[in-house]
């Protein structure tokens, strides 16, 4: 398979179109202007199962008429047998809370290496339905839990008790009937690591492979559930779903500040994920042909998307001008494509002088939706070696010139400003997640984590400049004598200098600072939609909605479930 890399010579070539620069790609409010597109992770993981053919069954199902129980699904994928474990227990409505200091679950679950027999299902029903509490070992490597959505559950399984289907405007106000509050991997609670997943695991070894397969999993025992349920309610009046209907069903998600860290601290994975979405544009530009077939599934794409955020409900006054704004964005692109257009780069500039970031974005996820032979083949490159090297004898001339022109957005900053170092990132000691506060709460500053990149930036180009003073020809292991404490960022500006995208470029320290944008990001990456915003550091969306069910595996399969509609709406005028 071609490289990244030669694929990024290739396009280099006299005729080629350039990346889009750092300096616009990450930025901080772009990045948080993101939509899912064909290369998120939920999309390359449905084509890999479908297109593989995995066989997933039910190898236990023990669930009362209330749907209560343990059910074990076996996955036979093309390198290793994985078993799927669920356990569904009582949960009162007093006890159910999607926040982190919840303690109980609807639904508690792990993706484990090998099938399980009964001594071993019983030590992880000892364990997962504990989440945090418990611990579990190294042949486990996902634990997640979620909750009913009150507003559909119990409507939905009455529908079907009753031979009647769901309302379809009303699914797409909260398209999922569970909502999982924490999806954790990584070697947390005793966990199998990252570094056992990739080498060990082919099937699962893309980042949050594993993750997004535990969410898929939940979409699916959540319609087998209300099915299940409804059966027994009413068994000579149950109707099963309409697979139109089923299929628009997705999985609910609410994310807080955990997994905004990860973006800074993981820069060249964060670098790799950004190039490759960057360079499957640059094909699109490059190379995609337009033809009037082109052209008439682009009107299409405008029409679904259109739709599409339409339909996404939010109480957030925030989110609900964004999608305004990007209504009116893709009136006005339908309007301006109306006589056709003389190609890809010229529509991407008109989009930068006449939408919003999140219309502009928008656009790109379009345009790669168009060419899937141009862009599905990237997907194979989205890890990365995170391994950050210090050079020792680069001279201290050249590492001054690497922080003038790599990180001159952090140089920009009046640090000394009111309000540019107030903000102060943590760890809460009760559950270990990441909290917002402020500089002035001394406790948090003593917690507080290390994700002011650009200021520690600023401080070593200070003391670099000071050092050089005296010692302009001395090497960057000279300067660490003397400023050890410079190490680790150090490091970091030389490894991200070998970079074409990775630090996001924004003063993550500012009182004004918008953690939203960090989740949108990843989350996008992931390929969530409906992003609907409960405050400034946390968001409820949704996941898989439109995606193929267990039961499609080994029919044909197009992979058309970008910006999923609700069944039988009709494209705008």
């Amino acid at each position: 398979m071609t490289t990244p890399a030669a694929i990024l010579t290739s396009l280099r070539g006299d005729n080629a179109l350039p990346l889009r620069p750092a300096n616009q790609v990450m930025d901080l409010e772009r990045l948080g202007s993101l939509h899912q597109s064909r290369l998120s992770f939920m999309r390359t993981l449905v084509r890999r199962i479908m297109k593989e053919r995995w066989q997933i069954t039910p190898a236990v199902f023990q669930l009362d008429k209330d749907g209560y129980g343990t059910v074990i699904y076996k996955i036979n994928a093309p390198h290793g047998v994985f078993s799927f474990v669920l356990f569904s227990d009582y949960l009162s409505s007093e006890e159910r809370n999607d926040r982190v200091i919840a303690t109980k679950w609807d639904l508690t679950m792990a993706l484990v290496e090998g099938e399980v027999d009964d001594v071993y299902l019983e030590k992880l029903r000892q364990n997962v339905p504990k989440q945090e509490a418990g611990r579990v070992d190294s042949r486990v490597f996902v634990l997640s839990r979620a909750n009913r959505s009150a507003r559909n559950f119990d409507y939905v399984v009455e529908q079907l008790a009753q031979g009647k289907q769901p309302d379809a405007e009303r699914i797409a106000k909260v398209g999922y009937l569970y909502r999982t509050t924490a999806v954790y991997g990584s070697g947390k609670l005793g966990m199998a690591d990252w570094e056992k997943v990739r080498s060990k695991f082919p099937d699962f070894a893309r980042p949050f492979a594993g993750e997004m397969f535990v969410c898929l999993m939940l979409r699916n025992f959540s319609l087998l559930q209300a099915e299940h349920i409804a059966k027994h309610k009413s068994p000579e009046n149950f109707a099963p779903f309409e697979p139109e209907i089923k299929r628009y069903f997705g999985i609910g998600n609410s994310t807080g500040l955990g997994m905004a860290p990860y973006l800074v601290n993981h820069p060249l994975l964060i670098n790799q994920w950004v190039e490759m979405r960057e360079l499957a544009l640059a094909r699109v530009r490059a190379l995609g042909h337009i033809d009037d077939s082109i052209k008439q599934e682009f009107n299409c794409l405008i029409d679904r998307s259109y739709i599409h955020t339409a339909e996404t409900e939010t109480e957030d006054e925030w989110q609900t001008d964004n999608n305004q704004k990007v209504l009116q964005d893709l009136t006005s692109l339908k309007q301006h494509t109306n006589n056709g257009f003389s190609g890809w780069d010229e529509l991407l500039q008109w989009s930068e002088t006449n939408c919003s970031l999140q219309g502009q974005e928008m656009l790109v996820s379009i345009m790669l939706e168009l060419y899937p032979e141009l862009v599905d083949e990237l997907e194979e490159f989205h890890n990365a070696d995170e391994v950050l090297e210090l050079d020792p004898l680069m001279p201290l001339q050249v590492l001054k010139q690497v922080i003038e022109s790599r990180y001159d957005w952090a140089l920009a900053i009046d640090f000394t400003a009111e309000g540019t170092r107030e903000t102060c990132w943590y760890r809460s000691e009760e559950k270990m997640e990441p909290r917002l506060g402020s500089v002035a709460d001394l406790e948090a500053k003593d917690k507080q984590m290390a994700l002011g990149v650009g200021y520690a930036v600023r401080k070593c180009y200070n003391h670099l400049c000071e050092y050089m003073d005296e010692h302009a020809d001395h090497t960057t292991a000279r300067f660490m004598v003397a400023h050890p404490k410079m190490r680790g960022i150090v490091r970091r500006i030389q490894s991200m200098n070998r970079c074409i995208y990775g630090d996001i470029q924004a003063n993550l320290l500012d009182r004004n600072i918008l953690p939203m944008h960090l989740l949108r990001c990843k989350l996008a990456f992931f390929g969530v939609s409906k992003f609907d915003p409960r405050s400034r550091l946390w968001v409820r969306n949704t996941m898989f909605q439109g995606a193929p069910l267990l039961e499609d595996i080994g029919k044909p399969f197009n992979d058309d479930w970008f910006m999923p509609l609700a069944p039988k709406q009709q494209g705008v005028n």
